[in-house]
């Protein structure tokens, strides 16, 4: 008999009871592509639609018992990880991290709710440069989270170039830097690589409110898309296309009475089955 597998993505992430950002934005994104997703839980948010109310901590060995029982068992193509809001958890993730160099990991540092909300200690940023930008191959900051890291304002294009430039000095190995909460009519996103080039995306934007996890779904598809072995370049490529019409398909639908998700299932792939060597 023959026997096959998914290609397998692995989410670390917190938590989103309303469903659209989050470990729940991740597994609908990785599932939709056509991949097999795992998950670790890493924080209790307590949010809706209209933003966060709490936030409850996962105990750091769980955390790290949680990585290990994953990795044992059904190792991933490629990582993603979202909410990690304090030092301790930073040092912990990446340290069960770096047993598994040769898996690709996209970090999405999520600092800034959609909502406007700080989700971040100020102690932890620096934890992040330190330990976790170096493992990662391309860490997807929005506007807002560039901002803090690169300690400036971000106004225009031209402000996005400079930021780039100075967020890649601290140590990452690529960044996609996103351009959606800019005034105007598209929307511009900036691929830094670690060559030095810098490739510009343009897409149209959408008058909708409706882009709650719209980060964490466009890492996840960064990652689900390296999974099927497609380049990073290709795989930022697609997954920014897939966010985009994502937002599209659910820009006229009304969940909740905030910001609401994206249409994760506008187009659902089959699970991709890959033939075992």
């Amino acid at each position: 008999m023959k026997h096959y597998t998914y290609p397998s993505v692995l989410a670390i992430a917190g938590f989103d009871g309303s469903g659209g950002a989050g470990l729940q934005a991740d597994i609908k994104t990785i599932s939709a592509l056509g991949c097999y997703a795992t998950s670790v839980l890493t924080a209790l948010p307590v949010q809706n639609t209209q933003g966060v109310r709490n936030i409850y901590p996962i105990p750091y060995h769980a955390v790290k018992e949680q990585i290990e029982a994953v990795m044992d068992d059904i190792m991933p193509q490629a990582i993603k990880i979202g909410m990690v809001h304090t030092s301790e958890l930073v040092d912990v993730i990446a340290a069960t991290l770096q047993r598994y160099p040769k898996v690709p990991v996209i970090f999405d540092p999520v600092m800034v709710a959609t909502s406007g909300h700080r989700l971040i200690e100020e102690a932890t940023i620096e934890a992040l440069i330190n330990t976790l930008f170096p493992i990662a191959a391309l860490i997807t900051p929005n506007l807002d989270e560039a901002a803090l890291l690169a300690q400036m304002e971000i106004k225009t294009v031209e402000d996005m170039y400079l930021a780039g430039t100075k967020i890649l000095k601290l140590g990452c190995n690529g960044l996609l830097l996103k351009g959606g909460h800019l005034e105007g009519k598209k929307i511009t996103s900036l691929y830094f690589q670690n060559d030095g080039k810098v490739l510009s995306f343009e897409f149209e934007k959408f008058d909708t409110t409706n882009t709650h996890g719209s980060g964490c779904t466009l890492s996840s598809a960064i990652a689900s898309y390296r999974a099927q072995g497609k380049s990073l370049a290709e795989a930022v490529l697609l997954g920014q296309d897939y966010v985009h019409q994502a937002i599209y398909n659910g820009k006229d639908v009304l969940v909740g009475k905030g910001n609401g998700p994206l249409n994760h299932f506008f187009n659902p792939q089959k699970l991709i089955k890959n033939d075992l060597d």
